[in-house]
């Protein structure tokens, strides 16, 4: 029965329950919200001891916060209790709403599990709802939702006034439980976003100090370094070069961002960057500088993402290799060119005659054109003037085993043999049939010249002497050709040139030409010399080997030679 007394005693206690509730929301991290449950039990709920036991990550629950007695304190916190034997004693213990009780007379049960505990013993209760030091009361925390996930127990002992709570201390405990519970989740949230503040501030710091690494390695690189946007409609476009690009090039920043590097690749080397994949590509081309000279570069292209989902972009290194390039030049014109001349040697001279070539030899024939009627009729028909030789006019060309329409190609076009072939898409090299008479066929003549009066030079005056005559002739026949006539030295006093696009007289007056440009004299250290010129005219033509193309023209040089020594002998 309640005296008048106790409406004073519970208003007195809400004031304390509402200072305590107020500590709760002011605890700054999860550890002083802990601390704050157990120290509001002993301060507004009227107990000499309380425990806070949290649930961890695995379930199990350890002693977080203790509050009443530094002894017990120093015992049992930091000491955890499974999972299984907290389930046992919730289970056992009586029910006091969402509190749980388990009396002293069942205490005894519990004495060996792994809950950590600490009690003093005692006399036996003298009346019914007497305090007992075994006696364990237990107010459960759950986080607020359906699934009433346990967040830990609040454990309780030694009543101020001995006794078992009535139902007005058993409800303040559990309202105080489920405030606790929530400054818990609260305190947690907190601490989460707190660590995940303080990660998100080393990763922001991390990738400041990422970005400025990849910034002053690109920027201070010692070779070329741009940023390209990859696809769409300025694909390839440069956003960012770094200066070593920018002096390689002799442009400033500003000005390589309105190119992309097929506006700056030399025309030549436009298929080249083309056929570079773009993620992951290498090449090696030419890109102009701003004084329109050209540079060999080695580039090698990377793709990097700017976010997880963002746009993508292409990150390129330019090396220059210019003197790599030279070097290769010099090596491979060295092994294509004659040491004392500079002009192509032998093997060159064989590798530029064998790409005109092929082994299947040109047929003499008409191509009636297309129609139900087209084919040939009574045998070939005479070809038109200028075609005498089977050569065809552009558009067209004519093969063994019927005609198809041809494709354009590197060469130029023709037509492709029925049911395709190895010679499809090539433009026979032919040959002029009228001897020295011009007969409108233009084909490409070889030249061999053979000087007259060399060695009796070289014998008299030495090999200075002698290498000196070879260097002056290689420039006369050089001067005496067109431009894109080849001058090649066989060997020793022989030379040879391949002349395309000519008929029977033009070669004929090309060799008086260059047999007269040889004749003047020529000084070396202040003597006088002179020798004479033996020229042979062969032709090349599809069919013929390079060989047999070579000693047709040697061939026709020494009867040149032995007719020209008759004359001299009989005008002597």
């Amino acid at each position: 029965m309640e005296t008048e007394s106790e409406p004073y005693v519970r208003l007195s206690t809400l004031r304390q329950l509402h200072q305590v509730v107020a500590d709760l929301n002011t605890a700054r991290s999860l550890a002083d919200t802990l601390q704050t449950v157990a120290d509001g039990v002993v301060a507004g709920l009227n107990y000499q001891l309380a425990c806070v036991n949290l649930v961890r990550p695995d379930g199990d629950l350890v002693v977080a916060a203790f509050a009443g007695d530094p002894a017990a304190e120093a015992l049992i916190t930091g000491r955890v209790g499974s999972r299984d034997a907290w389930e046992r004693r919730l289970t056992m213990a009586v029910p006091w709403g969402d509190l749980r009780f388990i009396p002293h007379t069942e205490g005894w049960v519990l004495m060996d599990d792994d809950v950590p505990q600490w009690h003093t013993d005692g006399p036996a209760p003298r009346f019914e709802d007497e305090w007992h030091p075994h006696d364990r009361l237990y107010a459960p925390m759950y986080a607020s939702g359906t699934g009433r996930e346990l967040l830990g127990v609040i454990s309780v002992d030694r009543p101020r006034n001995g006794r078992h709570p009535g139902p007005w201390g058993q409800e303040a405990l559990q309202m105080y439980a489920s405030q606790s519970a929530i400054a818990i989740s609260n305190a947690r949230l907190r601490s989460n976003m707190q660590r995940a503040l303080v990660r998100l501030e080393r990763e922001q710091q991390a990738l400041r100090a990422s970005e400025e690494s990849f910034r002053q390695a690109f920027e201070y690189a010692p070779s070329g370094m741009a940023i390209a946007e990859l696809g769409g409609d300025q694909h390839g476009r440069l956003l960012r070069t770094n200066d070593a690009l920018c002096r390689l090039l002799g442009r400033p920043a500003s000005v390589m961002r309105r190119y992309s590097f097929a506006d700056l690749v030399h025309p030549e080397d436009i298929g080249t960057l083309l056929r570079t994949s773009a993620e992951g590509g290498r090449a090696e081309l030419r890109l102009g500088r701003r004084d329109g000279t050209y540079v060999w570069v080695s580039l090698r292209n990377s793709v990097v993402a700017d976010t997880a989902d963002g746009p993508r972009f292409l990150l390129t290194h330019v090396e220059d290799i210019e003197e790599r390039k030279r070097h290769e030049l010099q090596l491979a014109h060295r092994a294509s060119h004659d040491a004392l001349t500079g002009l192509p040697n032998s093997a060159e001279l064989r590798s530029r005659l064998s790409a005109r070539l092929c082994e299947r030899p040109a047929h003499i024939g008409a191509y009636q054109g297309p129609g139900p009627d087209a084919g040939f009729a009574h045998g070939p028909e005479p070809l038109p003037a200028g075609s005498a030789s089977g050569r065809t006019e552009p558009g067209y060309g004519e093969y063994e085993g019927g005609y198809e329409y041809g494709h354009e190609h590197e060469h130029g076009f023709g037509f492709e043999p029925a049911g395709g072939g190895a010679y499809d898409h090539h433009v026979h090299t032919v040959a002029p049939t009228g001897g020295d008479t011009d007969d409108g066929t233009k084909g490409l003549a070889v030249l061999f010249c053979d000087l007259d009066g060399f060695k009796s030079i070289n014998d008299r005056f030495g090999h200075h002497t002698g290498d000196a005559v070879l260097i002056e002739v290689a420039r006369r026949l050089t001067t005496g050709v067109r431009d894109g006539d080849t001058v090649a030295r066989l060997g020793g006093d022989e030379f040879v040139v391949l002349a395309d696009g000519l008929g029977a007289a033009d070669a004929a007056d090309l060799a008086v030409r260059l047999r007269n440009a040889i004749i003047p004299p020529i000084r070396v250290d202040g003597r006088a010399v002179r020798v004479g010129a033996s020229f042979g005219i062969g032709w090349a033509e599809c069919g013929m080997s390079v060989e047999e193309v070579l000693n047709s023209a040697d061939q026709r040089m020494y009867v040149e030679k032995r007719s020209r020594a008759k004359v001299h002998r009989r005008a002597g």
